[in-house]
């Protein structure tokens, strides 16, 4: 009887162990606020707004979206990684790219970055079309700027990333991938760790497939793989018009790939089927899809996560 009656309080003991590390492993992140469709909402709505005049580089459009930018940032912890946030290129004095820093909490691995990235403008004013001439950008876009900022939003206050993590917002990406280009020249010419790059492209209409996003040069890495192993999901796949019309070489995300040669890829949503706005004054911002983006993004969240916490480099170029 007494070896029955220790053995139900051993039994009794462990289970409660267990329900607390439980416990102990969600209360944390519990308690920092997830990306939401009303935040989504209000982001997106004065990105595209027309205060913000289409967000062409060097206007004061683009430089409205830069500061709240900054201010989101600021509030949540999100470090200006040099001087300033706003980051003026070399090759264009009046424009400039927005670089917000999360230093890592391991004392070795916060010395290796990945880069999650966005192009923040857009083509501006712009023919008229039924008396509309101003190109807003609601899809491209101000959705991955949106993505961005709102995965800077919750890390910054959740602080579970070892590696460290830089946000950008990328200007002049509509004038050849500008920002893009100056950014990784600098950071290379730093000897800047890069382990990895995630950006994102027009990510605010679904697509009707299994996955809930593609991924650009899905062949070049093991990062589909990866992504979907770290989300316990299906969450991106292979478009093959992405291939077809190299998009892998048409975002920002090629830059860095091209300065040190590693992992940089782009999630979309943007199949060709699926959105008839690109580049129009109709890309407006009732035709995103706001609790789609938000939970496109809180996926995203234990995948940053893990991508920022592995002891190796998981990801890597085939």
């Amino acid at each position: 009887m007494k070896i029955f009656f220790l053995l139900f309080i051993l039994i009794a003991v462990s289970c409660k162990s267990v329900d607390n590390t439980d416990k102990a492993s969600k209360k944390f992140t519990d308690n920092i606020p997830l990306s939401t469709e009303e935040s989504v909402g209000d982001l997106m709505k004065f990105l595209a707004s027309d205060e913000l005049q289409g967000r062409n580089t060097g206007t004061i459009g683009i430089e409205l979206a830069a500061d709240h930018i900054e201010g989101i940032f600021t509030k949540h912890g999100v470090k200006p990684y040099f001087e300033y946030y706003k980051d003026t290129l070399q090759r264009m004095s009046n424009a400039f790219n927005v670089v917000g820093y999360l230093e890592g909490t391991d004392p070795v691995l916060k010395n290796e970055f990945i880069i999650i990235g966005a192009h923040y403008d857009h083509i501006g004013v712009v023919k008229p079309i039924e008396n509309d001439s101003i190109a807003n950008g609601a899809n491209d876009n101000a959705t991955g700027t949106t993505a961005v900022v709102e995965l800077a939003k919750y890390f910054g206050r959740a602080k579970t990333n070892k590696r460290s993590l830089l946000f950008v917002l990328f200007t002049a990406e509509e004038m050849g991938l500008v920002g893009a280009k100056d950014l990784a020249k600098r950071l290379k010419e730093d000897n800047f760790s890069m382990y990895t790059m995630v950006n994102f492209e027009m990510i605010g209409v679904p697509m009707t497939s299994t996955y809930k996003a593609y991924l650009t040069g899905f062949k070049k890495s093991n990062m589909a793989q990866k992504i979907n192993e770290y989300a316990g999901k299906e969450l991106v796949g292979f478009l093959p018009q992405a291939e077809e019309y190299q998009l892998f070489k048409r975002s920002d995300n090629y830059s860095f790939f091209e300065e040190f040669k590693l992992p940089a890829q782009t999630i979309s949503t943007f199949d060709f089927t699926n959105y008839e706005y690109y580049h129009h004054v109709k890309d407006e911002v009732q035709f995103m899809d706001f609790g789609f983006m938000s939970t496109l993004i809180n996926d995203m969240i234990p995948v940053i996560e893990k991508m920022a916490g592995t002891s190796d480099k998981e990801i890597k170029m085939y």
